[in-house]
């Protein structure tokens, strides 16, 4: 695979991509920089991108398997000097809410701020399937393929966690799951 052919993949999946980073970072700058290290990284490694076997499974299992190794170096890191994080007020860039009227906006900005919280809060095991699945648009065959787990793995783990955030959701008050 030639550069040209990377961008064309870049345009084709780059969103999708890069609502994968924002939801495991959940910071504009650090999807940004996970999203730059995954193309970059994808770069080294377009040799072995398959346009017939889903180039966009290939990104975000190097979106994914980068997100992991930071978050193990962070874990390293962290244990020898504490660091503090700003929050940022939360985005809903991603988000589509029905605007009919003010309280059904209001209804959906806090259902998806839950339902958000809820999915942060699972740990990567569960989380990197669950936004592989729902934002990304993978199949459960090639959420396997990228994660190098058997099927019944990722079903077993976008079972979990949905059945986690359900319990979520009823604990905090919400009837609609």
């Amino acid at each position: 695979m030639n550069v040209a052919e990377l961008t064309r993949i870049i345009e084709d999946y780059g969103k999708d991509v890069y609502g994968f980073c924002f939801k495991l970072t959940r910071d504009k700058h650090q999807a940004d920089d996970l999203y730059q290290e995954t193309f970059l990284k994808a770069m080294e490694l377009c040799h072995k991108i398959d346009k017939a076997k889903n180039p966009k499974g290939f990104i975000v299992a190097i979106a994914a398997n980068t997100w992991k190794n930071q978050q193990r170096k962070f874990g390293w890191r962290n244990r020898i000097a504490k660091v503090v994080e700003f929050q940022d007020d939360f985005d809903n860039e991603f988000y589509m809410i029905d605007t009919t009227t003010p309280e059904l906006v209001a209804i959906s900005n806090e259902t998806y701020r839950m339902i958000d919280r809820a999915s942060a809060s699972l740990n990567d095991k569960l989380k990197i399937p669950l936004y592989m699945y729902y934002n990304t648009g993978l199949s459960i065959e090639d959420i396997a393929d990228a994660l190098k787990v058997p099927t019944g793995t990722v079903k077993s783990r976008l079972y979990k966690a949905r059945k986690l955030i359900k319990e979520y959701m009823e604990v905090n008050g919400y009837e609609g799951f």
